[in-house]
């Protein structure tokens, strides 16, 4: 059995290849680079090829930018331009990660595929099932929820019980040092994290429209519905006797929909493309759903119709964003299924 690691260049991925080299496992490493060679790929490539030469491990380097182009970054763009906002991460894993990367993978002669991912494995009621990571801080379960579980049941997961902070004591115990050894940026094809700047220079984005009250009231105007996100407080422009928030964008129209505070929670959503890690008739009567990564998972009841997934909040919510990711749990952190959110309700 042959382990093919995915190594970016950072400090995560990085140690979970030493952690399996020292379980002295079949292994061999992969770096998938999904932006267009440069110089800064070059020296990133050159770096993991003396820390695999360093653990006696064969390297690969796999120029993958077009196909990440193709399923990540014009899908972005697509989805900015329908008035959503897209979470490439979410998307990156089944499509690059766990998709192209993996198949690339086999094709060296790889049977499984290990991340340096702050999740596990583990199994139960319904199978080897993905479950969030020891360091609560970190757990990147969210990010994977819409990976199919055939896939991550080909998965390795070294981190699952490593806290972040002590990865860069582990790494310089073993003598080995990242070629990246700052976190990366929130989106790694973005330069500076400026989106805005990013998606004008890829193509023409919609232009000004009326800002209106949710009783249809215009009481300003908007630059463009792409530059505001659902919950959004800062930045709208607009004089009014209290604060205002994005409740939703009206794409047809071209209209942002804000109001007061008191308008921001939400009773439910509504999920499409639809992942499930195991039928949702076997899910408990009571789940929890994440709907933002740095958001806390609520309770809800959960069902499955149609193709989507409905959600009936059981506590205050704020309203969820359309394009971001919905991520089931249960009680013991174990990843039920996932969606992309389609609307509030």
């Amino acid at each position: 059995m042959t382990i093919a690691v995915a190594v970016s260049g950072g400090m995560d991925s990085l140690l979970a290849l030493a952690l399996l080299q020292e379980r002295d496992e079949e292994l061999l490493a992969v770096h998938g680079h999904f932006l267009p060679p440069s110089t800064a790929w070059e020296r990133v490539a050159e770096g993991l090829a003396r820390a695999c030469d360093t653990l006696g491990v064969p390297f690969h380097a796999l120029d993958l930018h077009q196909a990440f182009d193709d399923r990540v970054i014009k899908p972005f763009v697509a989805e900015y331009r329908a008035g959503l906002t897209p979470n490439p991460c979410a998307m990156c894993n089944p499509r690059m990660k766990f998709g192209v990367l993996f198949d690339a993978a086999r094709n060296l002669g790889a049977d499984r595929l290990a991340t340096g991912h702050y999740v596990s494995m583990e199994d139960r009621e319904q199978g080897r099932m993905l479950v969030r990571g020891r360091d609560a801080a970190k757990d990147q379960s969210y990010f994977l929820s819409m990976v199919p579980v055939e896939k991550l049941r080909l998965a390795e997961f070294p981190l699952a019980r490593t806290f972040k902070r002590d990865v860069p004591a582990f790494l310089q115990g073993l003598g080995l040092t990242p070629p990246l050894p700052s976190e990366s940026q929130e989106i790694c094809f973005v330069p500076d994290d400026d989106y805005q700047h990013f998606l004008t220079a890829r193509c023409d984005m919609s232009g000004p429209g009326p800002a209106a009250l949710p009783d249809g009231r215009v009481i300003g105007e908007h630059q463009g519905l792409w530059r505001h996100t659902q919950g959004q407080r800062r930045g709208l422009g607009i004089p009014w006797s209290e604060p205002l928030y994005v409740l939703d964008k009206d794409v047809a129209s071209n209209t942002l929909i804000v109001g007061p505070k008191e308008f921001l929670d939400a009773k439910g959503c509504v999920a499409g493309q639809v992942n499930l890690m195991c039928p949702a008739r076997d899910w408990p009567g009571s789940v929890l759903v994440q709907t933002r990564y740095r958001q806390k998972a609520k309770p809800a009841k959960a069902w499955l119709s149609g193709g989507k997934l409905y959600f009936d909040f059981l506590e205050p919510h704020t309203r969820p964003t359309p394009g971001q990711v919905a991520a089931v749990y249960d009680e013991a952190g174990t990843v039920l299924g996932g969606g992309i959110i389609e609307e509030a309700l």
